[in-house]
């Protein structure tokens, strides 16, 4: 995925992200508002139960006008126009906050009209806890003679427990936002570090393609020399020196062709390819290297595939050198060709060193190299085997490694017909 397209996902993300986090603080502060009306519903009713019950215990006629008022959110007034006793109000306000399910602290307080003052009544606490709660002066009100107030210290707070899931709701979106621009951040730098190490390799292979260059065009010049024909120890020296050359040139152009398709997919020209000629040829030239390694193929016929023959090729050829260089012995290599209804594997079994299970599922991986005596002894970038997977991904094909019960690993390639 190329830059702009990604962070244009990212931003889209985050700004997905961000409006569902708003929308969800929206919608908290409208149910907090929708929760605030219930209750001052609930409590206007419940007061007007009460104030019908006074007026009924003293045989009076309910007023005309609305007798309750509501000062602020968590203070009411209701005037009553009469004489009441304080324990029946206490009574009859315990009864209707019960009967409609108001169940937070409240507090009462009377007006007197002999003191010309409101006289507090007592702390009412629904969890019958001790009473610890400091008595609040009730304000007076002008042209009210017999009236009483009622106020809820703890209404803001009640109204929020109801709310607790719409809060739970609210803290789980704000933990996924602070989780998504984390996972972002580390992409970013993660997506940082390997253009630093692509372009850091592919300047490191350039700088050496050229020396090299020079290095393999001097000493096949110097090979073909009478003086050096002659000694057969500088003709020695000079085609180590050529041999080697063309080893590390080989290398680099490994490193430069996993860099590139890193950078860009990989272009394969399909076509029907015959897998046992491919097999022969690159078997020939393994033997040419080592003529100690010995190569067995087991297949009851030729079978072709459709797969970019270049590099078919060079998955044959990387796993065969691995399981030369990885091998104390003389190498012994079994390949076999099984095909089970719409599925063929090939299959590599060595007698090589083996590797451990825990380790198994890493030898794919970019750079990745098993940490052994043999493993320092032996040249190499840890790319074959990631080239391997890579080409194998590209053309839609499985590939796994297991260990032998003696002896070496078996990598088998699943390819569907």
């Amino acid at each position: 995925m190329n830059t702009k397209n990604l962070n244009i996902i990212i931003v889209l993300g985050l700004v997905a992200t961000i409006g569902i986090l708003i929308a969800q603080l929206l919608w908290t502060r409208e149910a907090f508002t929708v929760e605030e009306q219930k209750f001052s519903q609930k409590t206007h009713v419940a007061l007007l139960e009460v104030v019908k019950k006074l007026y009924k215990s003293s045989n009076s006629e309910l007023p005309v006008n609305n007798p309750i008022k509501k000062v602020s959110n968590d203070y009411y007034i209701v005037n009553v126009e009469n004489d009441f006793q304080p324990d029946i109000l206490e009574y009859y306000l315990k009864t209707e906050f019960a009967k409609f399910n108001i169940n937070t602290d409240y507090e009462y307080a009377m007006y007197n009209c002999e003191s010309d003052e409101m006289v507090y009544g007592n702390y009412i606490s629904v969890t019958n806890k001790s009473e610890n709660q400091k008595q609040i002066n009730f304000p007076k009100h002008e042209n009210l003679v017999y009236y009483f107030a009622v106020r809820f210290p703890n209404e803001t707070s009640y109204l929020l427990s109801s709310l607790r899931f719409w809060f739970l709701l609210s803290l789980a979106l704000l933990i996924i936002l602070v989780i998504y621009v984390y996972s972002i951040y580390t992409i970013i730098q993660q997506k940082k570090y390997s253009e630093l190490q692509r372009d850091f390799i592919n300047n490191m292979t350039h700088e050496f393609k050229t020396p090299l260059s020079s290095i393999l065009l001097a000493s096949t010049y110097l090979n073909k020399q009478d003086v050096i024909q002659k000694d057969n120890k500088l003709e020695k020296y000079t085609e180590i020196i050529i041999s080697q050359s063309k080893k590390l040139n080989s290398h680099i152009e490994q490193i430069l062709n996993i860099a590139k398709s890193d950078n860009a997919p990989m272009k394969m020209t399909l076509t029907e390819v015959s897998i046992t000629p491919i097999l022969k040829e690159v078997i020939e030239s393994i033997q040419l290297r080592n003529p100690n390694s010995k190569v067995t193929i087991q297949a009851e016929r030729d079978y072709t595939i459709q797969a970019d023959e270049f590099h078919f090729t060079n998955i044959i050829y990387n796993l065969l050198d691995n399981s030369v260089k990885y091998c104390d012995d003389n190498p012994e290599i079994t390949i076999s060709i099984a095909k089970e209804k719409n599925q063929m594997t090939l299959s590599f079994t060595d007698n090589g060193i083996g590797i451990a299970t825990k380790n198994l599922n890493f030898i794919f991986d970019k750079f990745y190299r098993i940490p052994s005596i043999k493993s320092n002894e032996v040249n190499g970038f840890g790319l074959g085997l990631y080239y391997v997977k890579k080409i194998c991904t590209e053309h839609n094909w499985k590939i796994a490694a297991t260990s032998n019960a003696e002896k070496g690993i078996t990598i088998s390639i699943a390819i569907p017909i």
